[in-house]
């Protein structure tokens, strides 16, 4: 896909795309989702082809950081949450 196309898609300028391309511009975290809807991936694996989010971070642990991290969720309900969690994990393994 070019760069023109791709600005297109995304919603941004070419120019603008290009300087991010060459690393002249740091996208927001905004523009990068617009970015990977126009490449039509999440944002989270455009964050991971560029670096910006290692891979490894997805795993059981980074589900379980996030869970304890959430404020409007109770101890009981993130107890709830992790169990549903480990038993879909669980079964795939």
């Amino acid at each position: 896909m070019s760069v023109r196309k791709l600005a297109e898609l995304a919603g941004v300028s070419n120019p603008y795309l290009s300087q991010i391309e060459r690393g002249l511009r740091k996208p927001s975290a905004e523009i990068l989702q617009q970015i990977a809807k126009g490449l039509q991936i999440s944002a989270e694996t455009l964050y991971e082809r560029a670096g910006i989010l290692d891979p490894e971070a997805r795993g059981v642990h980074g589900v379980r950081e996030a869970i304890a991290a959430d404020p409007l969720l109770t101890p009981e309900q993130q107890q709830a949450l992790l169990n549903v969690y480990e038993s879909f994990v669980g079964s795939r393994r």
